[in-house]
């Protein structure tokens, strides 16, 4: 079950991230309709169809028929996001009086807790033979 879901996630996140909305998919109709027009009128195959449609020749079959706005795949979402920092600006005023060092005075040493006079060999350096 949780293989099923995550390919389910995965092509939903495929077909989102393609741009595709409900609204192209109900306008299939529409392409294929414009493409037998095409056929019938011009003899177009449906590849030189999307071609002239959606592909390098658009530019130059744009301005033919009405019907092109009415085809899938032909919005434009660009997503503009403006920030505006609305902030107030506030004066703060802060008290700059500095204080002279006090020197605080060491009253604690260090004590070892266990002491030799002599330190073991093993943690003197070495001697010259």
């Amino acid at each position: 079950m949780s293989k099923l879901l995550a390919i389910l996630f995965s092509a939903l996140i495929l077909v989102q991230s393609s741009n595709i909305s409900f609204e192209d998919l109900s306008k299939l109709n529409v392409l294929l309709e414009h493409a037998n027009y095409h056929q019938e009128i011009y003899g177009d195959s449906f590849f030189e169809f999307l071609a002239e449609h959606y592909g390098e020749d658009m530019l130059q079959h744009e301005n033919d028929h009405q019907e092109h706005e009415e085809l899938p795949f032909k919005h434009q979402h660009d997503c503009t996001h403006l920030t505006f920092d609305f902030t107030e600006i506030q004066m703060f005023n802060f008290d700059n009086n500095q204080h002279s060092f006090i020197q605080i005075p060491f009253n604690f040493f260090y004590k070892e807790t266990s002491s030799l006079f002599e330190k073991p060999s093993v943690f003197q350096p070495p001697k010259l033979a």
